[in-house]
């Protein structure tokens, strides 16, 4: 019955780690000689939060589409600089990442006037002016605005438009 038990000592207000004895013991001496990640000098930030990856995450062959559907060059310039390449976390490797030929639909709340103070909420104005001048993206976007507008229902046509991310990252977005 005691064949794989471990004594563990959980007197103190540490975090209950539960290893074998050798992997404390790799524990221990990996903490003796690396630095904790709150002692770098590095901000780690949580990512992009779409809400609904159907409808944001596309493939290359989607994104090829959208594009294939503008009407002139200059939709065709401002839409894709809206989709960018992506990195999701499965996609980070050891040395490197593989990069799984996906596209994120950047559409921060109040787009195309997310610069704009004055717009506190969900806006009329805002979707309006992303119909007309982005309507292959809008158009991609509206099959979705069912489950788009379904998501969190306390801020999703309130604080942000149906069509927009629920957390974009607007602080460290250009990182």
């Amino acid at each position: 019955m005691q064949q794989n038990g471990s004594e563990c000592d959980f007197n103190n207000s540490d975090s209950w780690v539960i290893l074998s004895p050798i992997e404390q013991s790799i524990k221990r001496k990996i903490e003796a000689v690396g630095t904790p990640l709150k002692d770098w000098d590095i901000q780690i930030n949580y990512g992009i939060k779409t809400g609904f990856n159907d409808a944001f995450i596309i493939t290359t062959e989607k994104r090829n589409e959208i594009l294939a559907n503008c009407l002139t060059e200059d939709e065709r310039t401002r839409t894709a600089e809206l989709i960018r390449p992506i990195l999701r976390g499965r996609d980070i490797k050891k040395y490197g990442y593989d990069w799984a030929n996906l596209w994120l639909i950047y559409l921060p709340w109040h787009f195309p006037y997310q610069f704009d103070s004055s717009i506190t909420g969900a806006s009329e104005k805002a979707e309006k002016a992303f119909k007309e001048q982005y309507p292959a993206v809008y158009n991609h976007m509206f099959q979705y605005k069912e489950p788009l507008s379904n998501r969190n229902k306390a801020e999703t046509g309130i604080r942000y438009e149906w069509y927009a991310m629920q957390r974009w990252g607007a602080k460290y977005w250009e990182d």
